[in-house]
């Protein structure tokens, strides 16, 4: 009797989840929302790259996409994230999906996460109180290691997400993808507003005015 129960009861929440899965993509939708919202950073990324080696020339260019990728950051981590958790928290289809790689997990994805809040979190102080000091020497240091963790992540990924997005784009049908889109287009919508709203605050390094 308890056994009939049990089973009548994972069955009642799987035939709840499925609705929310052919809505959302479930974890194969979470995994492309991920690799969408990588190749926006990738590309955004690209940009603000090529302007470190001309920093002073190009340095209203470098703040301005640097606020822009705050947008896309969030939402990949966010992406990301909500794998962790429904992994963790034994959703079936992110356990069927399987974990990624226990190097990338344990060693490689927390540098990756802790470096990325510190690299752009002292950016956006930086922009808020502008002075040469500590929190300049910890934007510089926390990029080196941030490279590095996301290179290893970039190369780890590439294929994965390749196939992913040819897979979104390919498919007639996909459940999901357009919430996935429209999430995307949000979050450069709110990088964008953010780029604008406090690009305003960046006159004193584009002017030489500061501590």
């Amino acid at each position: 009797m308890q056994r009939d129960l049990t089973r009548r009861g994972a069955r009642e929440r799987l035939t709840a989840e499925r609705p929310a899965r052919r809505a959302l993509g479930g974890a194969h939708g979470n995994a492309r929302l991920t690799s969408l919202a990588g190749a926006i950073l990738i590309v955004l990324l690209a940009v603000e790259g090529a302007t470190i080696p001309t920093i002073h020339r190009l340095l209203s260019v470098h703040i301005f996409v640097g606020m822009l990728l705050l947008g896309p950051v969030v939402l990949k981590l966010a992406s990301t994230g909500y794998r962790f958790m429904r992994y963790y928290g034994r959703s079936r289809d992110y356990v069927e999906l399987g974990p990624p790689v226990p190097l990338m997990r344990f060693l490689v994805a927390p540098v990756l996460v802790l470096s990325t809040l510190t690299l752009f979190g002292s950016g956006v102080a930086l922009l808020a109180v502008p002075h040469r000091g500590l929190i300049l020497g910890l934007h510089k240091a926390s990029f080196i290691v941030w490279f590095a963790a996301m290179s290893v992540h970039v190369l780890a990924h590439a294929t994965r997400a390749g196939r992913s997005l040819l897979t979104e784009l390919a498919a007639r049908r996909s459940d999901g993808r357009v919430y996935r889109v429209l999430l995307a287009a949000l979050a450069i919508g709110i990088g964008l507003a953010t780029a604008l709203l406090t690009y305003p605050l960046a006159n004193p390094w584009l002017h030489g005015v500061m501590r």
